[in-house]
């Protein structure tokens, strides 16, 4: 099938009983266990609703298993910790996600995990494993930058060098790119994004061969991050519109991205899909489109970022992204607030930097009101 059939019906449960068209949702928390070889609890990852929601992200990702995470923290953090711990080395991308960031940097060292940062290319992170390294952990298109790394490049090198390789697939999911099918052995979302869709949801989700979810459903099981049944019944609803969403996003993206390229007023766009963009090229051999997601900086000489903000009336200034509704940020103060200064300015997010979430209203109200906002 293809993927909007897949969104629709893979991974649902059938209610013989009423002839439903959706899958029921399962509330209960304690289960009959006579008889039955593995018995459905929340903690364990395993009741009905939990398991539709897997089988359908697989099916996407062309994955083996996966696990459901009360967030897409919950979903890295304990992927990381599954593979590496006291004594390892763990290679980490520049750009990645602010809280990926933090997280590294406030919890690595008391677990004993050493740590590197890498550029964003696929050469300075192969050239940063060492010996010890057990995980490698990279993002693309990056959060904020849109950049994009050789996914293939990066998955050929850690197979070598008998490192995990994970990759954060939040900002183009599994409608625009397959990691898996790239080499990358753990693919991880923020499920709060696009796969969630409605800002209204917070979950995460990690994919892979049954190997590796089995270590990562180990320890997800200690650390107790699950997801109640209404929850997984609104996720699953959700999913069901995933590809039409972001075919509409996409497409409003590109626009958008073109459009603020010609403006004399935005001094830079970051945007795969424009062909002059540093990872344009690359980003054609792996992604099937290049997202909803752009970035751009204002010429402070004439625009304040700030004053900005306050003259939109259509595009809302929010945290997090991958709504159907057009949100704006600014990714020092919000995604990479916990970063130092100093580490914003090595990896290129300026204060003037900001970041663009395209939503599934008319291409031709959001570039009115981008316009009129920057006068």
């Amino acid at each position: 099938m293809k993927k909007d059939t897949e969104c629709v019906h893979g991974g649902e449960i059938f209610d013989e009983a009423t002839g439903g068209m959706n899958t029921p949702i399962y509330p209960s928390s304690a289960f009959e266990y006579r008889g039955r070889k593995d018995v459905p609890y929340p903690r364990y990852f395993n009741t009905p609703n939990q398991r539709a929601i897997i089988e359908k992200l697989c099916i996407l990702e062309g994955a083996e298993d996966g696990v459901l995470f009360g967030s897409g923290m919950a979903a890295i953090s304990t992927t990381l910790c599954a593979f590496a711990g006291a004594g390892d080395h763990v290679v980490m991308m520049d750009e990645l996600y602010g809280g990926t960031h933090a997280f590294a940097t406030d919890t690595f060292a008391r677990l004993g995990i050493a740590h590197s940062f890498a550029a964003t290319s696929a050469e300075a992170v192969c050239a940063a494993i060492r010996k010890d390294t057990k995980v490698v952990t990279i993002e693309s298109p990056t959060n904020p930058l849109l950049s994009v790394i050789d996914i293939r490049k990066v998955a050929a090198c850690c197979r070598e060098k008998g490192a995990v390789s994970v990759i954060d697939n939040t900002f183009a999911g599994p409608i625009l790119q397959n990691p898996l099918a790239l080499g990358i052995d753990v693919v991880v979302h923020s499920g709060t994004k696009y796969l969630g869709g409605h800002s209204d949801l917070c979950f995460g989700v990690a994919v892979s061969s049954k190997e590796k979810i089995m270590k990562i459903l180990a320890l997800a099981r200690h650390f107790g991050g699950t997801v109640n049944a209404q929850t997984c019944y609104l996720i699953e609803r959700s999913l069901k519109t995933l590809a039409l969403r972001m075919e509409r996003q996409t497409e409003n993206a590109g626009k958008i991205a073109g459009y603020l390229s010609t403006r004399k007023d935005v001094t830079k766009v970051f945007y795969p899909g424009l062909a002059g963009s540093a990872g344009h090229s690359i980003a054609r051999t792996q992604m099937s489109g290049f997202g909803a997601m752009l970035s751009f900086e204002l010429d402070a000489r004439n625009a304040k970022p700030d004053e900005f903000l306050r003259r939109l009336m259509l595009i809302r200034p929010a945290v997090s992204l991958g709504g159907i509704e057009t949100t704006i940020c600014s990714p020092a103060k919000t995604s990479h607030a916990k970063m130092s200064a100093e580490e914003r300015q090595r990896i290129g997010v300026t204060d003037g930097l900001l970041r663009l979430s395209v939503g599934i209203e008319h291409v031709d109200d959001l570039i009115g009101d981008l316009g009129q906002a920057l006068g």
